[in-house]
């Protein structure tokens, strides 16, 4: 199965890297995989760019799996993780919540 690793690069910039079951691996500021990833890259195609701010970083990977989700998507159901200089963290669930709040 393919599988996506958050990064810290040389260049002090995070990226994601996207690995597929042929071994192949490709490098990303933004991506989207599963069940309707063509429309959540597409998506991202439109609103990422590299000078987003954190808040609005994590907004937008909230409404790019609100694009292919179905049913509720609740602080239960998704996980977010940040990946900065100071390493790889994940959002916990109060947190979650409230960008989900934020959004409604």
């Amino acid at each position: 199965s393919s599988g996506i690793n958050a990064e810290y690069g040389d260049q002090e910039t995070p990226y994601l890297v996207q690995c597929d079951p042929s071994g192949a691996y490709f490098a990303w500021k933004a991506t989207a995989m599963g069940k309707n990833h063509v429309n959540g890259k597409t998506f991202l195609e439109k609103r990422y760019n590299a000078d987003l701010e954190l808040e609005d970083a994590v907004h937008t990977a909230i409404l790019t799996l609100k694009e292919g989700f179905e049913g509720q998507m609740t602080e239960d159901n998704i996980e977010i993780g940040i990946c900065t200089g100071d390493g790889f963290r994940k959002l916990n669930r109060t947190e979650i919540k409230d960008y989900l709040a934020a959004l409604n």
